[in-house]
């Protein structure tokens, strides 16, 4: 151990992360370096697969098999001299993990054991790093629990991952990380795919820890307008190396690498109109043999060039609104219950819709926004009935939904579709991708024959951006914004009227999010779709909506213009959702 003193708490040198395939070695990390200084924040950003989590991963000590370490220097000065962690046996290093430097892993539901309950999982950590009883280990974690503002924390401390939202399940992989005080947090993506008042809360906690306990962080994340709300620095990863680094204010106003350029720029922006929101590849050609060439164009520039005129704006949706709805929802309720009396009748609900009404007219998108539980999700799937409604109607072109059964309701449904949010799930993993997009043409004996059904479903592919030669591949070979195209692609087979896309890109990088936006808007111009848009993020709503319904506690909290909303929200609730959005004031 070097006794020689250091400015930074940590310091990488030349970090090389490889992994061995069957097509050659593959450089997930590829030389980097930076430091952190006490106290201090880096965020690391990028799309998936350019190496952040393998970073983190690194420093931790956690990659295995196929994975390997090939190079570098992690020095960490937090034990009073400086220790190059790369050099520790694994005893040593499991003495660090945990207790000097900690990990909030990206999704908490697999990080957080199912069979152990919240509290245990907590106090273990405490008894095997500062050796105190199993009594005191419960106390410090309950007064943790209360500290970072679990709800009933003696209550939750027993309570297992599955019974907890997931705000609470990240609070307590945040109560895990801290509970050793460690001079080091990484923070790999904790914030994906949370409300965005939920996403607001993990943030202010974060910030507020640090001051506390003057602990340094490593902040990793796909999106830069909420590393802004956090990070003193930022070092931008592209293809496993640091393209760009600096301080978080100077980065913001002036990046330098058009890679930084795409990933500010393919954010919605909530103050404008856009056309089409920016991507990576307006700023950069990418060239396998010479890496990418730059596009000179700055991000004001790439974003006004894109602007709507209000004109124009106005104009098409006097024509939408000039039309009869093509969809009407009336006092539509869907309840579930909860708990039955002696005599097996059900005696409590939970609304997940409570009456609600509203039109949707021929070409128009209309998003749903509001926090999780709220009923966006229970009232896409009621209005097709793949959830059965309590009470109420939905009319679709002069037809009740609700009087319709069997071949009469699967016929309806070719013109009605469905666009998951999650689209692993959602695809059948024994089927390739060309069967899949085939099934619901089969189904509604659509072009009749297999032949002529292969053909419409390559043109699809093609028609979303994907190479018709994939057609015999399998789900799992593919990347998430790809089988996102795929799922719009098996939408769009049976020739509908009517998307209701729920959080369909809620799970994918910004960078990949804006390409399936921009893909949704450019068919619905095309086919002539009309849209339900589900999301939690309300700046992606407004970017795809011409009106927005919040909905709080299955019901209709507000609904009006999608600029108006966001303007001169009514709702004290809007104005909560609207404050909580991660803004780049800086375009």
């Amino acid at each position: 151990m070097n006794q020689s003193p250091d400015p930074f708490l940590l310091s990488v040198n030349n970090l090389r992360t490889e992994f061995r395939t069957s097509n050659g070695i593959i450089k997930a990390v590829d030389d980097i370096s930076f430091s952190i200084r006490q106290g201090e924040t880096l965020g690391i950003v990028g799309e998936s697969g350019s190496g952040k989590s393998v970073t983190a991963l690194s420093i931790m000590r956690l990659i295995n098999p196929p994975g390997n370490i090939s190079g570098g220097q992690i020095n960490y000065s937090g034990n009073g001299g400086i220790t190059d962690l790369l050099s520790l046996p694994e005893k040593e290093i499991q003495s660090i993990r945990g207790n000097q430097i900690a990990m909030i892993f990206q999704e908490p539901m697999s990080s957080l054991n199912p069979v152990f309950r919240c509290g245990d999982q907590v106090a273990e950590s405490l008894i095997f790093h500062k050796k105190i009883s199993s009594k005191e280990a419960k106390e410090q974690t309950i007064e943790l629990f209360e500290k970072i503002k679990l709800p009933r924390a003696k209550q939750l401390y027993d309570s297992y991952p599955h019974e907890i939202s997931g705000g609470q399940k990240q609070r307590v992989m945040i109560a895990m990380a801290v509970c050793c005080r460690p001079g080091l947090l990484v923070a790999d993506e904790p914030t994906t795919a949370l409300d965005v008042t939920v996403q607001s809360e993990i943030l202010k906690l974060l910030h507020t820890l640090r001051e506390e306990n003057r602990m340094s962080m490593l902040f990793i994340t796909h999106d830069l307008s909420v590393v802004a709300e956090i990070a003193d620095r930022i070092a931008v990863m592209y293809k496993g190396k640091i393209v760009e680094t600096g301080r978080t204010s100077e980065l913001f106003k002036n990046p330098q690498h058009p890679y930084t350029k795409g990933l500010l720029a393919c954010r919605p922006q909530l103050n404008k109109r856009l056309r089409v929101l920016p991507v990576i590849s307006d700023f950069m050609k990418e060239n396998p043999e010479t890496g990418f060439t730059e596009i000179p164009i700055s991000v004001n520039e790439a974003i006004h060039l894109r602007e709507i005129p209000d004109a124009e704006r106005k104009a098409r949706l006097e024509k939408i609104y000039a039309k009869p709805p093509i969809l009407r929802v009336n006092n539509l309720a869907t309840w579930f219950p909860v708990r039955k009396n002696f005599f097996g009748t059900n005696r409590e609900f939970i609304r997940g819709v409570d009456h609600v009404s509203f039109d949707v007219f021929p070409g128009e998108t209309v998003g749903l926004a509001g926090e999780s539980g709220c009923g966006k999700t229970t009232l896409g799937r009621s209005i097709i009935r793949l959830t059965e409604p309590k009470s109420g109607s939905v009319i679709f072109r002069e037809n009740d939904l609700s009087e319709l059964h069997g071949a009469r309701m699967r016929a309806m449904r070719k013109n009605i579709q469905l666009i998951f949010q999650d689209p692993y799930s959602s695809l059948n993993p024994r089927m390739t991708i060309g069967n899949a997009i085939m099934e619901p043409m089969q189904i509604h004996r659509m072009h009749g024959n297999d032949s002529n059904r292969k053909a419409k479903a390559k043109e699809l592919l093609a028609r979303v951006n994907m190479d018709a030669d994939l057609f015999d591949r399998y789900p799992h070979e593919f990347s998430g914004g790809q089988r996102q195209r795929i799922c719009i692609a098996r939408a769009l087979a049976p020739e509908p009227e009517f998307i209701i896309c729920d959080e369909c890109v809620s799970a994918l990088d910004v960078s990949i999010q804006a390409q399936v936006l921009n893909l949704l808007n450019e068919l619905k111009r095309e086919f002539g779709l009309t849209y339900i848009f589900i999301s939690h993020d309300l700046s992606v709503v407004k970017f795809m909506s011409d009106r927005i319904i919040i909905m709080k506690d299955g019901t209709i909290e507000e609904i009006g213009n999608a600029d108006d909303v966001y303007a001169n929200p009514r709702s004290a609730y809007t104005r909560k959702l609207i404050e909580a959005i991660p803004v780049n004031r800086n375009f």
